[in-house]
């Protein structure tokens, strides 16, 4: 948005034009996006493989020398996004890279607009329900309300898988675009090669079921959240292992999915 100042009846004299200096504020502009994006690179190659990441290791990777990596690496880790191990002097990911998470995760408007539902529909099905976004090629539940027959607390190491390994994730990476899926696609090391006509029924599918990796002999029942325009999110519930009658789930559970996932999109439509 411009602002314009009112007019007065004194003229003011023009601002000097140094073309020198114009072109020192471009270079400098361009400096401080480089270094963003070298910052950015570090951040990335430090989520793959160990925790932990070599200085040398680091550098060779990302085509940087030796001192420009140390000087990036210093200056996140004074911000909480990278943290050195004393023992080894490694380096890994910090601690502020999970409150700035969460806090872009809660702010979802999706999220926001789908929590009345998932207490009831947890109640109405005896099930633990869920609700995930995509982010690049992986599926991350979001939010979650436990089943009230499970047993003991809650306890989940990670709450981001594969988008490939999960019927949320299947139906939110079948609907993005090429390059999400090719990129998922490349990140399988398992033998597994997901197919067009399987992307195309995933994509065109109103409600999807698939094995639950996490616990065996279960299984997960997931619905897209989304409007005529965007795919916002997937809501799934997992009922326990004994109670996985594909029939009945097709009639009792996914329809009940189906109303919640459109009631939440014309909540987020109207917001």
């Amino acid at each position: 948005m411009y602002f314009r100042y009112p007019e007065t009846s004194s003229a003011k004299p023009e601002p000097s034009y140094d073309a020198a200096e114009d072109e020192m504020a471009i270079d400098d502009q361009r400096g401080t996006l480089g270094t963003v994006r070298n910052a950015a690179v570090l951040l990335e190659f430090l989520s793959e493989g160990p925790a932990y990441h070599q200085l040398s290791d680091l550098a060779d990777r990302a085509g940087m020398s030796l001192p420009t990596v140390h000087r990036l690496l210093r200056s996140l880790v004074a911000a909480g996004l990278v943290e050195q191990d004393p023992r080894s002097a490694r380096y890994g990911l910090g601690p502020q890279l999970v409150y700035l998470s969460e806090c872009y995760l809660s702010r979802l408007p999706v999220v926001k607009a789908a929590a009345p539902y998932l207490a009831s529909l947890r109640d109405a099905l005896d099930s633990t329900v869920v609700v995930g976004v995509l982010l690049r090629s992986h599926i991350v539940y979001v939010d979650r309300v436990e089943a009230a027959r499970s047993a003991g607390p809650f306890r989940e190491s990670a709450r981001m898988r594969h988008a490939f390994d999960t019927a949320a994730g299947r139906l939110l990476i079948a609907r993005a675009g090429d390059e999400a899926w090719h990129q998922a696609k490349a990140m399988l090391h398992d033998g597994r090669r997901p197919t067009t006509a399987q992307r195309n029924a995933w994509a065109q599918a109103q409600h999807l079921i698939a094995e639950n990796g996490d616990v065996a002999g279960s299984v997960e029942l997931a619905v897209p959240i989304e409007t005529e325009t965007s795919v916002l999110a997937a809501l799934a519930v997992n009922p326990g292992p004994e109670e996985w009658d594909e029939k009945a789930l097709k009639k009792r559970v996914a329809p009940q999915l189906e109303r919640a996932a459109h009631a939440i999109s014309r909540t987020v439509g109207h917001g």
